[in-house]
C-alpha cells in the first residue's frame, strides 16, 4: 500500500510539474523531463492526462522512446494515438517492439495503414510480425515474442557457456535455454542456473529438464495465465501441431493477461468496457454507457411492470409499499455475491461441466438457508415494528422464495451465459438485477394479493 501511495503522489508531482511547463510554453523542458522517465511512467503521465494536453504531450515524445510508451499504453488510448501517427513513424516507432505489441498494434490499423506499415518495415521485423498475425487474436500464439535461444542437445556445456559470452547478452526474462533438434522440435530446456554450475564437460543432454512442458500456439490466453500461475514459470515454450519451437511467452506477457482479465471483470460488473478511458471525449463515454443504460431500462420497466400488475393491492395497503423494496434488495446483494464467487471460478478455470451442477445445488443451498434465517429476522423484525402478523409472514415468506432463488440464479446465469458465449462479467449482474426485481416484487405482492385482499 505504501508504494501504491508513493507512486501516485510522485505521478501527481509529475503531472503538475507538466501541466504548468506545457502552460507556460516550456516545451524543451517538457521533452527534457520526458526523456529522463521510463517508459512506463511517460504512459502513466500520458494515462492521467485529458486529451488536449496528451497530444502536446506524444508530439514531445523523443522518437527512440515512442514505441516503448506505446508498449505500456492502455488499448484505448494507444489506438487513439495511432490513429493520429503517419505509417512512417509509426513503423519507426515500432522498430524493436516485441512481437506480441507489434502484432496487436498492426491488428488495430486500417488495411490501407497496415500494408503501408508493413513495407516501411525491415524485412526480419515484417517476417516476425507476419507470423505472430497469422494466430487468432487472445491465444498464445498472438502474444508470443520470437527471441529465443535454442541449443543442440549434444553440445558441451563449456562450447555453450563460450557461445553466450561472445553472444553477449541475452533476451529479456530468459531464465531457460530451449534444446531442439535438427527440425525444431522441443526436446526439453536447460535452466541457466543450471547452465553455470554443473560440470562444464557435460553434455546439454545430460543436465537438460526432459519433463519441460511446451504450450500450443492456440491456447487461449486466459489458459496460458492459469498455467503460469499455477506452475509459477517466468517463461515457457510456444510450439505448433508439430512440436516446432515458434517462440516463447514471458511473465510479463502473463501478467498483461491477468490485468487485463481482472479489469475486465471489474469494468463488466458496471456494463462498461475494460479499455475505457477515465479521460476520454465526452461523447464517445456518453455513447458507450448509454447502450447499457437503455438495457438496463428495459430490465427497471420489466420490474416495474410487476408492480402495476398488484396496483390495486398497492392502494389498498399502503405499508405494502413501505415494505415493497427490501425482498427485492436482500435477494439482489445474496445473488451479487453468488454470481462474483462463479464468475471468478469461470474466470480461473476451476469450474466446469464435471462439477458445475454440484456448484448449483450448493448454491441453492445456502441461497435456501438463508433465506430461512433472513425470513425469521425479518419476520419478527416487522411483526414488533408493524404489529401485523400476517404482513410479516408474508414479506417473511416472499424473502424465503426470493433468496433461493437467488442463489440459484446467481450460479445458474453466469453458467448459461458462458454456454452462450455472452460474457458473464459483462451481462451476468444486469441478468442477475432482473431476476431478484421480478421475483421479489411478484413474491411478496403476489402473496400479498392472496392473502390480504
Amino acid at each position: 500500500m505504501g508504494i501504491e501511495v508513493l507512486d501516485a503522489e510522485l505521478t501527481e508531482q509529475r503531472l503538475t510539474k507538466l501541466t504548468q511547463a506545457l502552460s507556460s510554453g516550456m516545451f524543451v523542458h517538457v521533452r527534457n523531463m520526458l526523456h529522463d522517465m521510463a517508459p512506463s511512467d511517460v504512459a502513466l503521465i500520458l494515462e492521467s492526462s485529458p486529451p488536449r494536453s496528451r497530444q502536446v504531450l506524444w508530439q514531445l515524445i523523443d522518437q527512440e522512446q515512442a514505441g516503448e510508451v506505446l508498449e505500456e499504453l492502455g488499448e484505448e488510448l494507444k489506438d487513439s494515438l495511432i490513429s493520429s501517427m503517419t505509417p512512417e513513424r509509426l513503423a519507426q516507432a515500432t522498430a524493436g517492439m516485441d512481437t506480441d505489441d507489434l502484432a496487436y498494434i498492426l491488428r488495430s490499423l486500417p488495411d490501407t495503414v497496415y500494408l503501408q506499415v508493413l513495407q516501411s518495415m525491415t524485412s526480419q521485423d515484417r517476417h516476425r510480425v507476419e507470423q505472430a498475425l497469422s494466430y487468432p487474436d487472445d491465444t498464445a500464439g498472438s502474444i508470443m515474442n520470437t527471441d529465443t535461444v535454442t541449443l543442440r542437445p549434444d553440445v558441451n556445456i563449456d562450447v555453450i557457456l563460450r557461445y553466450l559470452r561472445q553472444r553477449g547478452h541475452l533476451p529479456e526474462t530468459t531464465d531457460m535455454l530451449y534444446v531442439v533438434d535438427r527440425q525444431d522440435r522441443v526436446l526439453g530446456g536447460v535452466r541457466l542456473a543450471d547452465l553455470l554450475t554443473c560440470n562444464p564437460s557435460e553434455t546439454v543432454r545430460a543436465v537438460m529438464d526432459v519433463e519441460l512442458e511446451s504450450i500450443p500456439a492456440n491456447m487461449p490466453a486466459n489458459e496460458v495465465a492459469q498455467l503460469f500461475e499455477r506452475h509459477d514459470w517466468v517463461s515457457a515454450p510456444i510450439v505448433d501441431d508439430d512440436a516446432k519451437l515458434l517462440g516463447r511467452i514471458t511473465i510479463d506477457d502473463v501478467v498483461d493477461v491477468i490485468r487485463e482479465n481482472a479489469e475486465h471483470s471489474m469494468m463488466g460488473m458496471a456494463g462498461m468496457d475494460d479499455d475505457e478511458d477515465t479521460f476520454g471525449p465526452v461523447v464517445k463515454s456518453t455513447f458507450r454507457r448509454s447502450v447499457w443504460l437503455t438495457i438496463n431500462l428495459f430490465a427497471a420497466l420489466l420490474a416495474a411492470s410487476v408492480s402495476n400488475m398488484f396496483e390495486h393491492t398497492l392502494e389498498q395497503f399502503a405499508t405494502i409499499a413501505i415494505l415493497m423494496t427490501i425482498v427485492p434488495s436482500m435477494g439482489g446483494v445474496a445473488g451479487n455475491q453468488t454470481l462474483a464467487l462463479v464468475i471468478r471460478g469461470i474466470a480461473l478455470g476451476h469450474i466446469g461441466q464435471s462439477n458445475s451442477r454440484w456448484l448449483i445445488g450448493k448454491e441453492l443451498a445456502i441461497g435456501c438457508l438463508n433465506g430461512i434465517m433472513w425470513a425469521i429476522l425479518v419476520f419478527f423484525a416487522v411483526w414488533l415494528w408493524k404489529s401485523d402478523i400476517a404482513l410479516a409472514g408474508l414479506i417473511g415468506g416472499a424473502m424465503l422464495i426470493n433468496m433461493t432463488v437467488a442463489g440459484l440464479a446467481g450460479a445458474a446465469i453466469p453458467l448459461i451465459l458462458k454456454r452462450l458465449n455472452i460474457d458473464p462479467a459483462l451481462a451476468g449482474g444486469m441478468v442477475l438485477t432482473t431476476v431478484t426485481d421480478v421475483i421479489g416484487l411478484f413474491a411478496f405482492l403476489g402473496l400479498a394479493t392472496a392473502f390480504l385482499m
